[in-house]
């Protein structure tokens, strides 16, 4: 495979016309393993985390190169092995703040992938320090590095950003409604706005490339449990055939996107330059309640578990805040790129279920039933 380095070679490498007109439309309209448009060597930080690593192998499958840094603070090793022996893979175990290692990294490819973070509300809660420190030194590092070489970064943002505000769908450029920074569970949206305002002064100021996406609740094969996913918790408590816990009475709703649409996106917005100094929300505007997600992972599990209601204030703290509603107004990806979920949350419970099957073994259960999306 052939490396180009330094320059900007992302922006360059779209050269055959703008936008959805050209490569970033064809990810999607060839589902999803369109080659490259040119031969790329790419960065992704936390690449042994859940979305890095599903991004890492799309990449290679397209004609990229890839270097993935993760500390392994929350990314495992385990979901990267298997492209250890991948002449296009290298795997960096290092923190990004690490100025050395980072420096011959960026100064080497040609477009970032800057994923790593504090992820999960669990451990918002129980390590705030960690959390704001990882977020905010780690994506200044990342940006005073692409400013050095002028180097592309696709940042991985949040829903969170939005707080509780009832202005639903949310859309891009809606104001933000928080809870006060008493509350610990807001540091998270805090620290991701703050490295969103941190990558568009690059922008504006340094002429750095960026392109910011708000990711809301992505979901798939090898999302951990550690950290208070409620998809994969929910799924190993019905697979081992313990009670499933809902927080609070269950009605708060969410929508779930499988990994494999978000990483569709996030390479079709790195590759498109009218895309540079935008925000976009990436996810699925299929809305369900926590208490409804439960009915459907017991009965496409088949699971016997009972349901147990649980307190916010025993789950986390006795101040903590939820949204009770967050869905994405997604027009804004689906106008530039023709971007859109193609996967259902049947499928994507039904390979969970498979997955953590496949590590617990089977617990006592009746006939699984598909529903019509499932089959």
């Amino acid at each position: 495979m052939t490396h180009r380095n330094g320059g900007n070679g992302v922006r360059n490498g779209n050269r055959n016309g703008n936008g959805s007109a050209n490569g970033a439309h064809d990810t999607f309209v060839n589902g999803g393993k369109a080659p490259l448009p040119e031969p790329l060597r790419i960065l992704i930080t936390g690449g042994a985390g859940f979305i890095g690593s599903h991004l890492a192998e799309s990449l290679i499958a397209r004609g990229a190169s890839v270097m993935a840094i993760d500390d392994l603070s929350t990314g495992r090793y385990s979901n990267i092995a298997h492209l250890e022996e991948h002449p296009g893979f290298q795997f960096v175990y290092e923190s990004v703040t690490t100025e050395s290692v980072m420096d011959r990294l960026v100064s080497e490819c040609n477009l970032i992938f800057h994923l790593a973070a504090a992820v999960g509300v669990e451990l918002i809660i129980k390590s705030p320090v960690q959390t704001i420190e990882t977020n905010v030194l780690g994506t200044e590092a990342v940006l005073r590095h692409a400013r050095r070489y002028q180097k592309k970064i696709l940042f991985a943002s949040t829903s969170e950003i939005y707080g509780k505000s009832d202005n639903h769908p949310y859309e891009e450029n809606d104001d933000r409604v928080l809870g006060p920074t008493t509350r610990g569970r807001w540091a998270y949206a805090e620290s991701k706005a703050l490295d969103e305002f941190l990558a568009l002064a690059y922008h504006r100021e340094h002429r750095v490339p960026v392109v910011i996406c708000r990711l809301f609740n992505t979901v798939g094969p090898r999302q951990t449990d550690a950290y208070g996913m409620v998809i994969p918790r929910l799924v190993k408590q019905a697979v081992s055939g313990r009670p499933l816990t809902i927080y609070d009475n269950g009605l708060q709703s969410r929508c779930f996107c499988h990994v494999q649409d978000v990483v569709r996106a996030l390479i079709g917005l790195a590759l498109s330059p009218r895309a540079d100094g935008e925000i976009f929300n990436v996810g699925s505007d299929d809305e369900i309640t926590i208490l409804d997600l439960a009915h459907r992972i017991l009965r496409l599990s088949g699971s016997l578990s009972p349901l147990e209601f649980v307190p916010y204030a025993k789950a986390y703290a006795s101040d903590f805040e939820d949204m009770r509603r967050r869905v994405p107004n997604t027009g804004k990806i689906r106008d530039l790129l023709g971007w859109t979920p193609r996967i259902p949350l049947d499928q994507t419970l039904l390979e969970v279920i498979a997955e953590f099957r496949s590590r617990i073994g089977p617990s006592p259960s009746r006939e699984p039933v598909p529903s019509a999306d499932a089959r």
